[in-house]
């Protein structure tokens, strides 16, 4: 009997979940995920930049962080010519520090960062509800390397493998992230 219950339990539990996510969940690629532009109504695909190496780093405009916009903006501008690509996610999951519409988002960016990577609309980045590709880097790479604050990056090779996470304090220009992008853009 106890067999019986435990079955129709498993059962029951499993046809609540989210088909969507578990699909992504299954994947073994970046490529299998997109988001909308910051502005306008594209679709920034991952699987575009098959062959190029990403970062996806969330964001917030008024962090103790934002300044790092500054240094995303010249690691991109020094390695985009070899295949780099920076997509910024804000969200204002971490003490409301990303309050502003898409359009306000955009503008911040651009006039105070001259930011030219690409900008993804504001999205859910931590708890269940995040955007899937945040639950599938969770999935991925562990728990620990979850984003905990604003402007946590996270590295993706040319073939659309997780390869590295940095946390919130490692500055996007520092020696540890410019060699591992070095790294990833010297293999083929």
């Amino acid at each position: 009997m106890k067999l019986i219950i435990c079955i129709v339990t498993k059962m029951l539990m499993l046809s609540f979940i989210n088909p969507t996510m578990e699909a992504h969940m299954e994947e073994k690629s970046a490529f299998s995920f997109s988001f909308k532009m910051l502005t306008g109504d594209e679709i920034i695909s991952l699987k575009q930049f098959k062959g190029k190496v990403i970062m996806v780093v969330n964001t917030a405009s008024n962090c103790g962080f934002t300044s790092q916009y500054e240094a995303l903006e010249k690691i991109y501008n020094a390695y985009k010519d070899k295949g780099f690509v920076i997509i910024g996610v804000p969200s204002n999951d971490f003490g409301n520090q990303e309050q502003g519409t898409n359009e306000e988002i955009n503008h911040f960016c651009k006039v105070n960062y001259g930011v030219t990577f690409s900008m993804a609309s504001k999205e859910v980045i931590s708890g269940s509800a995040a955007h899937p590709f945040y639950l599938w880097a969770k999935e991925t790479l562990g728990f620990e390397t979850a984003p905990k604050w604003n402007f946590h990056k996270y590295l993706i090779n040319r073939n659309g493998e997780l390869i590295d996470y940095f946390n919130s304090f490692t500055s996007p220009d520092s020696n540890r992230v410019k060699q591992a992008i070095e790294k990833a853009l010297a293999e083929k």
